[in-house]
Parts: structure tokens; sequence; C-alpha cells
């Protein structure tokens, strides 16, 4: 019993959540069956409320599928490729990616670097980062964020879905030189050691696939609510001419 109380006091289990969820549904979906049940009928009333929760899905599903809400996959990131030190910026002889050759010539990130230097920081001062450079994202300074390829963000059709052309970014950051703050007083900007050698930080873009569980529940629960709606309807016909060949024999 004690055991019994301990588990049930510390243990919280994502099952308990689960749980809650099916019993919920159970109940909501269970009484709306119960009632179509007692007035049509066991199958009949399994027909409407089945027909009834694919269809509410199916809306729901297109509203998530339009506002990317819900039910959602994995957002566009920026996936790191490689990382590339060199002597200077403009020095990537190095890299495997073969765009990287003319890296001076891509169009500037805005200020900051935004999610690609976030992304970059990971890389480099990451706990779990598998090519982790310096210890602190302290240590060094952005020197440079650059992108180039991706779909042109002035043009109407960068709104529309279709083929996403490569889209890469390179990111480069410098150690930053060690200065001595006397006790109390405020430590200065950091400025790049520009004796240091040159970490750039090379990024394809990843562009997720957030809208793709919701798309799928929208056409799988639109199937099925066009296949419970096709045995309706020829119910009801062969209900009517069961009808019709009583009323000419009567």
């Amino acid at each position: 019993m004690s055991t019994l109380l301990a588990l049930t006091v510390t243990w919280d289990p994502t099952i308990r959540g689960i749980l809650v969820v099916a019993v919920a549904v159970a109940i909501l979906c269970g009484s709306i069956y119960l009632l179509l049940a007692t007035n049509t009928g066991i199958r009949l009333g399994f027909l409407i409320a089945l027909a009834g929760l694919s269809g509410w899905m199916v809306i729901m599903g297109i509203v998530w599928w339009i506002y990317g809400i819900g039910l959602v996959g994995e957002s566009a990131s920026w996936k790191v490729s490689e990382v590339v030190v060199s002597e200077n910026v403009d020095d990537l002889s190095d890299a495997e990616l073969d765009e990287a050759s003319d890296v001076r010539t891509w169009d500037d990130l805005p200020e900051g670097g935004g999610d690609a230097a976030a992304a970059a920081d990971e890389a480099l001062a990451g706990a779990d980062s598998r090519v982790k450079v310096f210890d602190a994202t302290s240590d060094y300074k952005l020197i440079e964020a650059r992108e180039t390829g991706g779909k042109d963000p002035d043009s109407i059709l960068s709104e529309l879905p279709g083929p996403h052309p490569p889209h890469y970014a390179a990111v480069q950051v410098q150690q930053v030189l060690e200065v001595e703050v006397p006790f109390g007083e405020t430590p200065p900007p950091s400025e790049a050691d520009e004796s240091a050698p040159v970490v750039t930080v090379l990024m394809a873009r990843d562009i997720g696939n957030r809208r793709l569980p919701p798309a799928a529940i929208t056409i799988a629960s639109l199937v099925i609510f066009g296949v419970v709606c096709n045995v309706l309807h020829r119910r009801d016909k062969l209900s009517d001419e069961t009808r019709a060949r009583a009323d000419a024999v009567g």
C-alpha cells in the first residue's frame, strides 16, 4: 500500500493526460452515438455519428492546415552542414559546399544574423553540439552573416507552395580579445581578435513539415466522410426502393 501511495503522489506519467483525453473523447462521441442509436438504431446511428465526426474533423483540419496550428510538424529551421576554420573571411577553400567559394557575393542577413545566428550559436557553444568550438557564446563575436538561394521574398510566387530552391547561410565568427576589467567597473564592448582564425558555420535551410500532419488529417477525414456519406446515400436509395415495392404490392 505504501508503494502504491508513493507512485500516486510522485509518479506523474504522460499516460495520465492521454487517458484524460481518451475518456473525454469517449464521453463526447459516445453520448452522441447513444442518443442516435436509441432513435435510429445501432447501425444507422453509428453511420450518422461517424459522418458528423469525420465532417467536423475535415473542417478542423482545414483550419489547422491554413493557419499552421493545432497538431503540426517541425517548423522551418537552419541545419548545420559544416564548420570551417580559415585565416580570413574570404578563404573557404576547405568547405565541401561548392556555393561557399563565393560567399562574399551572398546577401547580408539582417543585423544580428536572425535565427541563422541562433542556430550557429547552438552549434558553436551548445551543450549538446557535435561540432562545439567555444565554451560560451561570449567567447566569440559575430563578423559576417550572409545567405544565398531560396525563394525571392519580393515575388508573389514566394507565398505559393511548390519547389523550394536550396537556401544556404554562412555565419562567421572570431574569438574575442581577452581584457582585464578592474573590480566594480563595467566591461567594455567585446572586440574580435583579428589575429585569431575565422570560424564559419555553413547551414542549409530545412523547410520542415509543419502543415503535413493537419493535411494528412484533413485528407483522411475527407475520405472517411465521403465513404460514410456514400453508404448512407445507398441505404436511403435501397430504403426508398423497398417502400415503393411494398406500396405497389399493397
